[in-house]
């Protein structure tokens, strides 16, 4: 499930992952917020707080995943991926290389810092 984290500047669309994510929860809850802030701002800062296992998403939730980046490639900005998995942490450090905007992971316990980093336009 996707929920929408509330109560963070304007310019950063936030999540929170939790139990099962399907294609429907990206359909419904991550692509309109891409948009809303891609319309409004022309850029995009996401936090993606991961409290579930990646492997909890489904494979429709990670075609529709892709199909976001890849619609909205030029407009990523910062990407901060919340979460007490090792793999998924490293994997975000190293996609900042792949990406046009810059990613970066952070613990859980972290979060204050990853919502820091974000409040700051690049």
């Amino acid at each position: 499930m996707l929920t929408i984290i509330p109560d963070l500047p304007d310019h950063i669309f936030g999540l929170r992952a939790s139990g099962e994510v399907t294609k429907d929860d990206l359909q419904q809850v991550l692509l309109p917020g891409l948009e809303k802030l891609s319309e409004q701002y022309k850029e995009i800062y996401y936090l993606l707080v991961l409290e579930t296992d990646v492997r909890n998403f489904t494979a429709g939730a990670w075609v529709q995943d892709l199909i976001a980046g890849i619609k909205h490639l030029t407009e990523w900005k910062k990407m901060a991926i919340v979460t007490d998995q090792k793999a998924v942490e490293k994997f975000t450090d190293i996609f900042s290389y792949l990406s046009p905007g810059e990613a970066k992971g952070y613990k859980l316990t972290e979060l204050p810092i990853a919502i820091g980093w974000l409040s700051h336009k690049a």
